[in-house]
């Protein structure tokens, strides 16, 4: 069992930066890649960004260059510092995790945290 608790959401304005924080609890070792997401309102949950257990990332191409996901060396936090926001990242953002339990990928999912850029 995984639990993931966001925070570091908040108002921001055109151009700034903000970061957000997940933090990972219970069977951490089961954990093969965490990720960040995000829903619009009106919108399908889309992801953003990606980060494997070895430290390899990938991103959707909407953030490529201003977004950057990083993991903690206890692999207990995950962070995205969002860099040159603008309105189009205005959203709920989701951190996810991948674990593996007894041969099965299951995806854990908290409970989101609201980000909206506008001045």
């Amino acid at each position: 069992q995984v639990s993931l608790a966001e925070s570091g959401g908040g108002l921001v304005q055109p151009g700034e930066s903000l970061r957000l924080s997940c933090a990972v609890s219970g069977s951490i070792s089961s954990i093969y890649a965490m990720g960040w997401y995000r829903q619009a309102p009106g919108k399908q949950r889309e992801w953003v960004a990606r980060i494997t257990k070895g430290g390899d990332t990938n991103y959707a191409d909407s953030v490529k260059g201003r977004f950057t996901i990083s993991m903690g060396n206890a692999k207990n936090m995950v962070y995205l510092q969002m860099n040159r926001a603008n309105s189009e990242d205005t959203a709920a953002y989701y951190c996810n995790a991948q674990a593996t339990h007894w041969g099965t990928t299951i995806n854990y999912w908290g409970q989101g945290t609201q980000v909206t850029v506008s001045s």
